[in-house]
């Protein structure tokens, strides 16, 4: 790359150095704002072995599905599992090690993550089987759970916009993991609805500071509905 700019031509050179048993953090919401061609690309590779953290694990024909079809995820670190019958499948037969993170936080370990903060406190989950095995503390009469940070070899995330020095804004519903996962991989790549010239995103407006990000491509996406709801016809 020359000088500043982080755009790439090519999903190759986007996930250069992917390779099996690595640890990656996938953003999106459901399928919305999913790094749609990244996860292709992981599959044309065939990188197996993967510790994947994400809030869900897609739906059986897209998304993280793909790479659970395709038998490349060891390890999946999710919140929300509820839409994939071959991630039920895979964790009922023991071949995926499943660790079922509440949703804030998997959220909050990943921003500690990112921020260089190795483990915090919080009461959610404790009493549960969530707290098992972890270090527990009574603070100010109320009892919590030490949970450790999270941080990966790559973070894949999308965003709606980008410059070519890797400013990042990202849109609605899209914009709950991908920040702060953008901050907590080793490798930053980036999939941009749009990519655009530096200055031309408003500086007050920038969710993610391009310090952040190694490498941005031009992503074209499907943006499949997961479960479509319509008005009933009489």
């Amino acid at each position: 790359m020359a000088g500043l700019n982080k755009v790439v031509s090519s999903y190759e050179e986007a996930l250069k150095g992917l390779s099996n048993d690595m640890t990656i953090m996938v953003g999106g919401f459901g399928l919305c704002g999913i790094p749609e061609g990244l996860i292709n690309q992981m599959v044309k590779m065939g990188v197996k072995g993967l510790t994947a953290i994400s809030n869900n694990a897609g739906v059986d024909d897209f998304g993280l599905g793909l790479l659970l079809k395709h038998h490349q995820i060891a390890t999946m670190i999710a919140s929300y599992v509820g839409e994939n019958a071959t991630f039920e499948q895979q964790m009922l037969s023991g071949e995926l090690n499943v660790i079922l993170t509440p949703q804030g936080t998997l959220a909050e370990k990943i921003r500690a993550g990112g921020a260089g903060i190795p483990a915090f406190f919080t009461a959610t989950g404790y009493g549960t089987p969530v707290a098992d095995g972890k270090e527990t503390r009574e603070i100010k009469g109320r009892h919590y759970v030490l949970e450790e940070s999270l941080t990966a070899d790559f973070a894949l995330v999308r965003a709606w916009k980008a410059d070519t020095m890797g400013n990042l804004v990202f849109r609605k519903t899209a914009a709950n993991f991908n920040p702060m996962m953008a901050t907590a991989g080793k490798i930053t790549v980036v999939e941009a609805e749009f990519i655009v010239e530096p200055g031309e995103l408003d500086p007050d407006h920038i969710h993610t500071p391009g310090i952040y990000v190694d490498r941005v491509i031009q992503g074209t996406f499907e943006k499949r509905i997961e479960q479509r709801t319509v008005k009933a016809t009489k």
